[in-house]
């Protein structure tokens, strides 16, 4: 999606703020286990949980990187059929794209809300010595499909209206990202890192 997008626009700082928390929290794990595994080596202890965090943290991470990605248009898509096609059928395929991330976001927030509540209902435990109350995590993941979700649904309502009266930009906001779009934002990245490189 593309800056002038609106939906792009509303969803992005959201997105982007827990995407960057996300990030943190993966460094978060990542010396977790840098220091479990020295534990383990140099002072022959375990530090418990460090594999049980850290799935959840991947499933929390990948809950909120999805709306991130949708908004980057970074998931992806096979792109031999849709360079062949007049742009008419290329808005009609980036709806049925949209539509189908949609309805299955939608789906997975919903199976998600479902093992929530069983967990809430049954009071789950992990089982291991963590013991953790597993709807403190299922919260987190569901929030994080939840949003995904949302992103998702209001892109393939915005994509549907588009269809009626602008499929160029139908196609320039939900369709594959161009050649010039990826040289753009590669451009656009390595200047930023050159400039904080220089401060």
């Amino acid at each position: 999606m593309t800056s002038d997008n609106p939906v792009t626009q509303a969803a992005t700082p959201l997105a982007r703020s827990f995407a960057l928390i996300a990030g943190y929290m993966l460094l978060g794990v990542a010396l977790f286990v840098t220091a479990e595994i020295l534990a383990r080596r140099f002072f022959n202890i375990s530090l418990q949980g460090g594999d049980e965090l850290g799935g959840y943290m991947l499933a929390i991470l990948a809950a909120f990187g999805f709306s991130y990605a949708l908004i980057e248009r970074a998931h992806t898509r096979v792109e031999i059929l849709i360079e062949r096609v007049g742009p008419r059928i290329q808005a009609v395929l980036n709806i049925f794209s949209a539509w189908c991330i949609a309805l299955m976001a939608v789906f997975m927030a919903w199976r998600a809300w479902a093992t929530l509540m069983e967990s809430v209902e049954y009071r789950s435990l992990s089982g291991t010595p963590l013991m953790t109350p597993l709807w403190q995590p299922q919260s987190l993941w569901f929030a994080g499909l939840l949003l995904f979700a949302g992103v998702a649904l209001a892109a393939a309502v915005h994509a549907t209206l588009l269809m009626l009266h602008d499929q160029h930009r139908l196609n320039r906001f939900y369709g594959v990202k161009t050649l010039e779009e990826v040289i753009e934002e590669e451009t656009l990245t390595s200047e930023s890192g050159m400039e904080s490189a220089a401060r």
